[in-house]
């Protein structure tokens, strides 16, 4: 059993979420020194510190899917000029940008996704745990995990990043906080796809980006 404290100690000490705290200490028989060595090492206690700078400098990228079937603008944010100019971090803003044209989030991070669409949601999930004959407490319980896959794919963070499914857009954005050592913050983004919303033949758009980013 891991104490409360030590974890409150760890994480005055890192920056670190509870979760990783709890994995650090977990993984080094509760030894502080190890833990912290240990968050160091996975880059999750510097990227966890330069969480509260302000990110206040950055661009507005864009992509636009040939012809002209969907066009993304998207805010990346950064501590300096000096970075925003850096050819690593405009890599980074058009692979997001490709990003949100491929797999159509609708929202940046969980935190932004209304309370009343996670609602709605978890009703929908539920009726259909329940149609497929699981008993309430069962179909609840399905619910949890059916509510992350909506998270996948609402939440541009959560999703996976279409070039390495390994990673989620999130560990993108640490990779490229621990590479330029700055802040760097997804803030928001708009999405337009041609005739979207009016009745006219299927296009897959969305697919065709896809295929793009993984030649």
């Amino acid at each position: 059993m891991i104490n409360a404290e030590i974890i409150k100690e760890l994480r005055a000490k890192t920056g670190a979420g509870i979760q990783d705290c709890q994995k650090a200490l977990a993984q080094n028989n509760n030894d502080m020194e190890k833990a912290v060595e240990f968050l160091r090492e996975k880059g999750i206690a510097t990227v966890a510190k330069k969480a509260g700078r302000i990110a206040g400098e950055g661009v507005v990228g864009s992509y636009i899917h040939m012809g002209g079937k969907i066009g993304v603008l998207v805010e990346v944010n950064c501590e300096t000029d000096f970075v925003a100019r850096s050819e690593d971090f405009n890599i980074f803003v058009k692979d997001v940008a490709m990003q949100i044209a491929a797999s159509r989030p609708e929202f940046v991070r969980i935190e932004e996704v209304p309370a009343k669409n996670i609602e709605k949601e978890k009703e929908i999930l539920i009726e259909q745990a329940k149609n497929e004959g699981k008993p309430l407490a069962i179909a609840q319980k399905m619910v949890e995990g059916r509510i992350k896959k909506y998270y996948k794919d609402v939440c541009l963070m959560e999703q996976d990043f279409v070039k390495d499914t390994e990673k989620t857009i999130s560990n993108l954005v640490s990779d490229i906080t621990l590479k330029l050592g700055e802040k760097i913050s997804i803030r928001r983004f708009v999405r337009y796809e041609m005739g979207e919303g009016l009745e006219k033949r299927s296009d897959n758009f969305a697919e065709e980006v896809m295929n793009q980013m993984n030649k």
